[in-house]
């Protein structure tokens, strides 16, 4: 049955952006996006070299108000003419993701509009049902700075977890490596820039978990040899910075795109329905243009379509919160006020 078409106001407010959006449309999509506004943050985290909670939840209030005002006539809407309000409540960092549930409850409560509470996580996941109307069940692999997991996605609150990271996420990896060559906050976008000039062989760092079955990915040895490999050069050359950061990318794309091969064997075997399967990438991890090729590559040789996000829906944003509201909300799933933000949140 064609559900009907649904006008939502996303907020976003996990991490360092704040965000909101309005998108319309209806399941399976694609949709449209109305308005998305994003503020980052990066500037005022780029001196500690990573987030700071206290600092990003202040600028979470004092730019909420505005951002929503700024989407909804970005929109040519009212907030009278919007269907209901979804908010990320978790997982995140729970200072801002209060700072946006309160916002959210506020107004859906003045307007007299339902609430809808959306696993941030899920945001993400249902991001290529948006842009691309991607059918159930589908592949995920969603890769950020705080999440690294392989999933099936059978529905809406439907998942099924084969494996993820057993310590660090991927983006973190990035983060860190980006720390140790001086390269700059945020570190996935100044890694990729650096390693573009680097040797992707001068140096053999390792490929965690690949000698064993599963779908299980780590990184923790991988980020801690490239501190060793860093502390150990004492002159370094002019291409030194370029080689970690390509032979580092390269052994990240190996790591994913050999557990994704798996992941795609498995859904193949277990999910004989999706006669024409797809395998999607999602968050901040999935914007790298080199793990996307390989990953791209990869899925051609399975027989899988891929499917990655624009660039500005791979990162935080209120587009991808507004979509998965509408698609819970097109099922009749809403929250009370009394909802909690939560700290952790997991799929599956």
């Amino acid at each position: 049955m064609t559900q009907p078409s649904l006008t939502i106001l996303g907020i976003e407010s996990s991490c360092d952006e704040t965000a909101a959006a309005v998108v319309r449309g209806a399941a399976p999509g694609p949709g449209s996006i109305l308005s998305n506004i994003v503020a980052s943050q990066d500037d005022a985290h780029a001196i500690y070299g990573g987030v700071v909670p206290e600092i990003a939840a202040r600028a979470h209030v004092e730019r909420a108000d505005g951002l929503v005002a700024k989407a909804l006539a970005e929109a040519e809407l009212t907030l009278s003419e919007i269907d209901a309000v979804a908010v990320t409540a978790g997982p995140g960092l729970i200072g801002g993701v209060l700072v946006g549930l309160m916002t959210a409850k506020a107004l859906a409560l003045a307007a007299g509009k339902p609430l809808i509470a959306v696993n941030h996580l899920e945001g993400h996941a249902l991001t290529a049902r948006l842009t691309h109307g991607v059918a159930y069940p589908f592949l995920l692999l969603l890769v950020s700075g705080g999440h690294c997991q392989l999933l099936v996605v059978d529905g809406p609150g439907q998942y099924v977890r084969l494996g993820g990271t057993i310590d660090d996420a991927a983006g973190e990896a990035f983060d860190k490596t980006a720390k140790l060559l001086g390269l700059g906050f945020p570190g996935g976008p100044a890694v990729e820039r650096t390693a573009r000039g680097g040797n992707p062989r001068r140096f053999a760092f390792p490929r965690p978990l690949l000698d064993r079955p599963g779908f299980d990915v780590s990184f923790a040895g991988l980020k801690t040899a490239v501190r060793y490999t860093v502390q150990r050069e004492t002159a370094p050359d002019a291409s030194f910075a370029a080689d970690i950061a390509a032979s580092f990318q390269q052994a990240v794309a190996d790591i994913l795109t050999a557990r994704s091969k798996a992941a795609m064997r498995w859904f193949a075997a277990n999910r004989p329905d999706a006669h024409a399967p797809v395998f999607v990438v999602a968050g901040g991890v999935a914007a790298n243009a080199m793990l996307r090729g390989a990953l791209t590559a990869t899925a051609d040789g399975e027989g899988f379509a891929m499917v990655a996000p624009p660039l500005p829906l791979c990162t935080d944003n209120a587009a991808m919160i507004a979509w998965a509201g509408l698609e819970a909300f097109g099922l009749g799933r809403q929250a009370g006020l009394e909802v909690s933000a939560k700290a952790r949140w997991p799929l599956a």
